[in-house]
Order: C-alpha cells, then sequence, then structure tokens
C-alpha cells in the first residue's frame, strides 16, 4: 500500500477526516457499493430487509414446502432430495442424504440466532413428530455427526434451558434422546484394531464387511465436540472416550516435525498416499477441533495438541511471504478459508487478517469463492461454488476482533453476490461454474445452518450470542454448543500443580499506524484494513485488478512493501557461551530433571530448545527441551552456573575472560541548565524530577557500558563517560527504525520500542553519528537484547563503540517526561552519564512512579530469585527463570 514518507500537518487533518468518512464507490465487478459508512440504520437494513433474513426464511420456508421430510432441497425443479439408494456408491449424495431430514435439523439453532422462537418450537415439534434414525442408509460418520447429530445436541441445549426465550416447557429431552439413539448406531464404525472409525456405517445394519477401510483425518479426528457433549449429557461415556481415543490415535501418528497427514487407514493405522498436510480439505477441522474442545471442557491436553500442531503448521506448511497456502499443491481450497476465524479465535489476529486478504480478493475476482486455486497459474482449477460458510464465518470472526468496518464491506459484497447469483424461485441454489452462472439443482444444509447464520450475526452488533462471554463454541457446522458447569471435570490437584496455571488473554487488535504525531513520540494516525501495507501485495499476488476505490488509497511517494515474516518457530542447541557444540539428544538428569511445575534445567549446553511464538504477542515460549515436552502452564528454571551473559562469539573464537557482560548498567539523567539560576526560577522541581538514577539492562552486542574506558580489547565508548552525553529524541523516527535525516554529535538516542529488531535501531543510530541508544520498552521486565551471528556479520566496526540500554516502561516514561519538560521550557539539556556500580545504584525513579508499577509480578509459589526471564532478539520466553 502506498503512503507518503512526511506529512504536512494539514495534510495530516484531512486524512483523519477521510479514514472517518470514506466516500461510496462502487465495483465494476459487481455493482455493489463499496466503503466504510456502515451506520446503525444501514446494519438493519442489512439484517432485517429483504436480505439476509428473507433470504434465510426464502431457503428453509420452499424447504419445508417442496422438500420436508425429505433431506434436502432441489432449489431448481422445487423438489425434495433423499438419498440415492438405487446408487449406493454415489457418495456425494449419499455422504449427507440419510433420510433423516437433514436440513431440519440442522437448521435448529439458527432459529436461536435469528431470534425466532415461534419458529424454533415448530422446529423442534417437526424433528420429534418426522425424524427418525431406524433407516436403511450408510450416510458418512463425520457429516452425519457435525449436521444431524450437532444439531439434535444444541437444540437440546436451548429447548431445555430454562430462563431464556427458547425454553420450552413441554419438551422433556426428546431431541437428546434422538441423538443418543443416532450415537449408538454410529458406534460401531469405530470398532477397528487403532480406535480409528471407518468413514461410514449403516445405521440399522451397522458395520458392513465390505466397508472401505480408509478415512480422511478431519472425518475420523472431529467427533469429539459432539461425541463428548453427548456422553456429558447422557452419563454413557462410551461416545466421549470414542472420539477421544480416535483423535489422539491420529495425533500421535504425527510426523517428526508435528504435522498429520490427510487420508489414512483405520486398520493398520498408516497413512496413505500422497502423505501431504495442510488446513484445507481432509484435515481442516482436526485442528478447529483441538482447539474449541479445549475452550469448551478446559481438557488441556487439547490445547497442547492445537498450540503444537499451530506452530507445525505456520512454519512448514505457510507460504514464504506469510499469506496462506498448501504448499504440497501450491494451492487454496475452498474449505481452507475458515482458517483465518480458527486464528481469530486462539489470538492470533495478525496472521488471521493477512491469509482472510487471500480468500477476500479470490472472492472479489470471482463474486464467489472457487473450491480450488492454482497459485503457481493464478487461476481457480475448480469453478463451482456450493455457497460454502467457510469465509463468511471468517469474516464475521475477524469483524468481532477488529471492528473495522472493511469487514462489513465483505460481508456486504458477499450478501450482494448471494442474492444476485443464487437466489431463485424455490431457494438458493449452488453455482456450478463461477464464470458462466450456471446453477446446480442443490441447496445444501449447511446454507442455513451456518452461511447464512454468520452473515446475519455478521450485521447483528446486538445479538446475543455476541454477549455471551461463557465456554461455548461454534461446531465446524455452525452449531453453538456448551458444557454446564456440572458437566465439566475439572483437573485433578496433582495434575494441576504438575501443569502450572496459565491464563489465556486474547490480544487487543491494534489498528496499522500510517503517522506519527510529531507531537507525542509513538502516537500517530491509524488506519483501517486497507491501509495496510501488505494490502496491496496480497492483491497484486492473487491478480486481481485494482478498483476505483483501491486506488482512492495510493498516494505519489509512498511505497508497496513485500511481506518478510519471522520464523513462527525455530530451534537452538544451548550452550553457555553462545558456541557451536554437539548436541546432547539424550540429556541425563545431571542436566534436567522434573520439578513440579515444570523442569530445571542445570546444565544447557548441547540441549535443543524448541522455540515458539506466543499467539498472545507477548513473546515466546520453550515447548520443548531436548526429548520432554514443555506443556502449556510449565516453567523452565535455567540454573547453569557456567550460563553468562555474552555476546555472540562472531570472529569464532570465544574468550570467555573478556566476553562476561554485566546484565543491568547504572544511568544518571540529570538536567544541565542554559543558565544556572533557572533552575531556582522556574520551579521545575515541582512538576518532575531534574535528575534519576535507574537501572538499565544492557545489550548482549555492541560497546559494553560497564566496561572501564582503559581496558584491553574494548574500543572506547563515549556513551556516558564523564558528566554525561546529551539524551535526545527525534520525533519523526520515534522507533528508530528509519535512517535518520539529522546528524548526532555522540548524543545518547531515546527511542521506543517496536517494529524493528534492537540491532536496527543501533544501526540507524550509529551511522547519525549517536554513542548509543536508550529504548524504552512496552514491558515491566527486563530485557537484554540480543543478536544472531548473521545479522550481526560486517557490522562489528560499526557498532562495537555504541551501546544499547533497554529501560522498563514506567522507569522509560519518567525519562520521557523529564526530556518533554527540559525541550519545553527550554531550560536545558538532559544528559545521561553510567554509574560506576549498577548493583549499588538505587533507583530514586520510583518516587515517581505509581506503587503498582515498581515490581515484575511474579509466580505465587517461585521463589524470588526465579523472577528474570530469559530473552531472544528482545523478546521474553515467557515460560523461563533464570535461578543462576
Amino acid at each position: 500500500m502506498k503512503w507518503p514518507t512526511s506529512w504536512p500537518r494539514i495534510a495530516l487533518s484531512l486524512l483523519v477526516f477521510g479514514l472517518n468518512f470514506h466516500t461510496w464507490t462502487h465495483s465494476r465487478s459487481s455493482g455493489f457499493v463499496e466503503g466504510a459508512g456502515w451506520t446503525t440504520e444501514r446494519k438493519l437494513e442489512a439484517r432485517y430487509g429483504q436480505q439476509v433474513r428473507s433470504l434465510w426464511y426464502h431457503g428453509f420456508d420452499n424447504y419445508m414446502k417442496h422438500a420436508f421430510p425429505l433431506d434436502e432441497l432441489r432449489p431448481l425443479s422445487c423438489k425434495g432430495r433423499g438419498p440415492d439408494l438405487i446408487n449406493p456408491a454415489n457418495i456425494a449424495t449419499n455422504d449427507v442424504d440419510g433420510n433423516f431430514s437433514v436440513t431440519l435439523v440442522d437448521a435448529l439453532d439458527t432459529f436461536v440466532v435469528l431470534n425466532d422462537t415461534a419458529g424454533f418450537e415448530q422446529a423442534v415439534r417437526n424433528t420429534i413428530d418426522h425424524v427418525q434414525f431406524d433407516v436403511d442408509t450408510k450416510p458418512q460418520v463425520f457429516e452425519t455427526t457435525i449436521r444431524v447429530l450437532g444439531g439434535l445436541l444444541s437444540g437440546h441445549l436451548f429447548a431445555n434451558q430454562t430462563g431464556q426465550p427458547f425454553h420450552l416447557p413441554w419438551y422433556h429431552g426428546e431431541l437428546l434422546d434422538l441423538a443418543r439413539d443416532l450415537g449408538t448406531r454410529m458406534l460401531p464404525a469405530f470398532m477397528t484394531p487403532t480406535g480409528l472409525p471407518v468413514a461410514r456405517v449403516n445405521l440399522r445394519h451397522g458395520l458392513l464387511r465390505t466397508e472401505a477401510v480408509d478415512t480422511c483425518t478431519a472425518g475420523a479426528g472431529s467427533l469429539i465436540l459432539e461425541f463428548g457433549l453427548l456422553s456429558r449429557l447422557t452419563g454413557d461415556t462410551r461416545f466421549e472416550k470414542a472420539a477421544y481415543k480416535a483423535f489422539f490415535a491420529l495425533w500421535n501418528r504425527r510426523s517428526d516435525i508435528g504435522l498429520v497427514g490427510n487420508t489414512i487407514n483405520t486398520f493398520t493405522g498408516s497413512w496413505m498416499r500422497p502423505e501431504v498436510s495442510g488446513v484445507g480439505a481432509g484435515i481442516d477441522s482436526f485442528f478447529e477441533y483441538a482447539l474449541k474442545w479445549y475452550i469448551m471442557s478446559g481438557e488441556v491436553e487439547f490445547l497442547d495438541v492445537w498450540q503444537e500442531a499451530y506452530a507445525a503448521i505456520m512454519r512448514y506448511s505457510r507460504a514464504p511471504d506469510g499469506f496462506w497456502g498448501d504448499l504440497a499443491y501450491n494451492t487454496f481450497d475452498s474449505l481452507s478459508a475458515f482458517w483465518p476465524g480458527l486464528q481469530v479465535l486462539a489470538g492470533d489476529i495478525e496472521n488471521a487478517i493477512k491469509s482472510h486478504l487471500t480468500y477476500w480478493n479470490l472472492w472479489r475476482m470471482h463474486s464467489g469463492l472457487p473450491e480450488v486455486w492454482d497459485m503457481s497459474y493464478r487461476q481457480a482449477t475448480s469453478l463451482q461454488y456450493p455457497l460454502r460458510p467457510e469465509f463468511v464465518e471468517s469474516t464475521w470472526y475477524l469483524y468481532r476482533a477488529t471492528r473495522d468496518p472493511f469487514y462489513l464491506d465483505v460481508g456486504g459484497r458477499i450478501l450482494y453476490d448471494l442474492i444476485t447469483r443464487s437466489k431463485v424461485g424455490c431457494g438458493l441454489a449452488s453455482i456450478k461454474d463461477l464464470r458462466s452462472k450456471a446453477h446446480e439443482d442443490r441447496m445444501e444444509s449447511f446454507v442455513l445452518s451456518e452461511t447464512l447464520k454468520y452473515l446475519y450475526l455478521l450485521f447483528d452488533e446486538d445479538n446475543p450470542v455476541h454477549r455471551d462471554d461463557s465456554n461455548y463454541v461454534f461446531t465446524t457446522e455452525g452449531h453453538i454448543l456448551w458444557l454446564e458447569p456440572a458437566h465439566l471435570q475439572p483437573m485433578s490437584p496433582i495434575r494441576r500443580k504438575l501443569r502450572g496455571s496459565e491464563h489465556h488473554h486474547c490480544p487487543a487488535y491494534e489498528p496499522p499506524l500510517v503517522a506519527y504525531d510529531n507531537e507525542s513520540m509513538g502516537s500517530g494516525l491509524t488506519a483501517g484494513i486497507r491501509a495496510r501495507a501488505d494490502s496491496e501485495y496480497i492483491r497484486e499476488l492473487i491478480g486481481v485488478r485494482a478498483s476505483e476505490h483501491d486506488m482512492k488509497w495510493w498516494l505519489e511517494g509512498g511505497w508497496c512493501e513485500i511481506p518478510r515474516p519471522h520464523l513462527f518457530s525455530f530451534d537452538f542447541i544451548l550452550s553457555p557461551g553462545g558456541q557451536a557444540v554437539p548436541e546432547d539428544a539424550h540429556p541425563t538428569v545431571e542436566k534436567i530433571t522434573f520439578v513440579p511445575d515444570g523442569y530445571m534445567l542445570y546444565n544447557v549446553s548441547g540441549i535443543r530448545a524448541h522455540i515458539v511464538s506466543r499467539l498472545d504477542g507477548k513473546g515466546y515460549d520453550v515447548t520443548k527441551l531436548g526429548p520432554f515436552a514443555v506443556k502449556t502452564g510449565q516453567v523452565v528454571y535455567v540454573n547453569d552456573p557456567e550460563l553468562v551473559l555474552a555476546p555472540l562469539d562472531v570472529h569464532g573464537v570465544l574468550d570467555r575472560a573478556n566476553t562476561r557482560r554485566i546484565s543491568e548498567v547504572g544511568l544518571r539523567f540529570h538536567l544541565r541548565y542554559v543558565d544556572p539560576l533557572f533552575h531556582l526560577q522556574t520551579g521545575l522541581n515541582e512538576e518532575g524530577p531534574t535528575e534519576l538514577f535507574v537501572t538499565a539492562s544492557t545489550a548482549l552486542f555492541g560497546g559494553d557500558p560497564n566496561a572501564p574506558s582503559s581496558s584491553e580489547g574494548h574500543p572506547p565508548l563515549s556513551f556516558g563517560r564523564g558528566e554525561g552525553v546529551a539524551l535526545v529524541a527525534d520525533p519523526s523516527n520515534p522507533l528508530g527504525c528509519a535512517p535518520y535525516t539529522r546528524t548526532f554529535a555522540d548524543d545518547a538516542v531515546l527511542v521506543q520500542r517496536g517494529d524493528c529488531t534492537f540491532l536496527e535501531k543501533l544501526v540507524h543510530a550509529r551511522r547519525a553519528g549517536a554513542s548509543g541508544v536508550i529504548v524504552v520498552s512496552d514491558e515491566e521486565t527486563n530485557i537484554n537484547p540480543s543478536a544472531d551471528k548473521t545479522d550481526l556479520d560486517g557490522l562489528e566496526d560499526l557498532i562495537d563503540d555504541a551501546v544499547v540500554v533497554v529501560l522498563r516502561r514506567s522507569v522509560g516514561e519518567a525519562v520521557s517526561a523529564m526530556l518533554a519538560a527540559a525541550e519545553d521550557r527550554g531550560i536545558g539539556q538532559v544528559l545521561v552519564a553510567i554509574e560506576s556500580e549498577a548493583q549499588d545504584v538505587q533507583p530514586l525513579v520510583d518516587e515517581y512512579l505509581d506503587d503498582g508499577a515498581r515490581d515484575v509480578e511474579m509466580e505465587p509459589d517461585a521463589p524470588r530469585e526465579a523472577a528474570r526471564m530469559l530473552y531472544i532478539n528482545g523478546h521474553p520466553l515467557v515460560n523461563t527463570r533464570l535461578v543462576v
């Protein structure tokens, strides 16, 4: 996306106005009105007019009129559709249509979302009166579970729950009885040596001898939500045990890099060719159910699966540019469009936005989402669109997370295309070919249970679903399920002690920053999703022509950004001083031992550590130490006496005597007045400090601020020597991530943390003549910045005589306030000087801080010496504690 590098103040004001009041423009491809003018009235119009709500009833009422009690509606011929009894091999029909009114059952809880109590009651009565499962059909276990069993369970939860408008006083658990009968008829599918269910089962005769033994990962591993809830509600544990065993029968057969395959033999447990992985068809909902069953039940082993699987996917399956794609075939399939929504649910909003932009541009190009898109040739290879819900679902999740009106625009375009392309006289027809707009005589049940449900929720700001903060989830078929407290199984005290505890909070969304305010460091103008620097990149990657609305965001002198994503996970072979050592694949208890809440690491040498980015954006976690898995809530204590703070061995020889560093340095910030009488005349002491003594964290690269100025092997430093050097800030470059347009006379530059590495901040400052940088952290923990050997190559001579130090957030705010006060009043220059002994310095700055900001929060049972974390490139390893 193109943005200017500098802004006149009047242009900034105009931009603020423009960002809030976009003019409406028309897309050439569809005629849909696109912009950001989403008033409450317009949302209500999209919700109630002749749009989402009426479109849903157009589909449902025609199903009840022309198709019920058959399974599906034929919207072109205005007839019903059931299983193909003549051709049992027609799995495209028979996997879904089992002669049990699938569309009715699948739509039960959509009446709840639409707040239609009368419609819900009538649908429940129709289900009780007409649906039964003693039928000689052989549907797919997975499709029957998510569409029918899930629909029955969700309907039961609402009909049976008192105190809410959908409670039915006459109801006596009939839907749950039907669900138990259906679950019992599907249990024979699990009678295999591995516990993995076969794909299909006859509801009357059970498992047939001639049944195929292969199944997909999603089909066998996405049953725990419905089967688990069925067990908890009925007290019959067989269902949950079967689904649990199947789930882990798949997970325990994952590859060495943590990925599962697409198809597996249920009798031998062997992955079948081609052995590929991804998040699309055949695997998708396996990951979804790992995370959602943890949310619903609190079973932490499913959280472990989700976190390990997500790290493996983000490392090995996504494209190098960070946008989504199936690297095995270099394709996208439409089912994978659920992934951005799941990323939002997990808290990874940044990557969710990126992957969603890919599917959005595909929709823009085709007015629908093609089944398969080839990234190499930039064209669809399968052009059907059966009105799938996954892209709509992700759009809803992202709007709830960001509240960016861009997603309402996306929803508006989806709604327009559904009405103009799929609405026919007797319902909504699937699209056979997005190019010719040819229809298929089928309306799948998920159109009513998911696609229009999520689209309605997108525009319905006040829906009770949005105010519910319980453990409810939407299943992969869009059914609302939850577990009451009485049905939860609390973690045992012993297990809780072993696992520790962790509070999961999704990070708040921060819109992109497009320009800085020259009057206050770190603040500035923000904009929406269209203002992202990479939004134009993904449009070009897909090959979509820019619309007039797109071009309104272009400005001369701007730039286009090619994404450079960071590794989501990586491995280190640890060593005390950073030197290369052989891996110790089988460490003894003398190196690693168990402690009640994790592991104690006595000797780091040769231990392979697997590091994974935290989804809350708060740093990283160690998830493996050699052969040992570090689970959520566990802590890694490092108690290696050989571990010292040292820079990387960039010259190939590590001289331990010369590389030892003290992790902190004492700094004195004081005001040198222009006129010595100013401090008597201005009363500055009444407004804030004129002298601060603080403790800063030192970097593991660049100059060592604690080194004596005359010591051998150390270049002479100007930073903080003598009376001190001037402290300056550049409002045009507050993060220090861009080359400076001014020069410094050995000054110390005050910058904010963010957007680039500590090394980049130092390089830019040093090239402008600074003696070092002082970084104000966004955390209250100590940070010792480090850098990779490859990053330091060629920079040693530039930065060896320059210093990086980091201030805790509250300390940095006090220093920033002191500098701002001095500059605003024009009374003098703030200097920074190094105190001789960091450990003897008393942090007098605490006198100016709130009590709550003085101490780092500690684990309840952790010793005080365990409060320090380890850091990688300035980012904390949150589940580590340094106790040496």
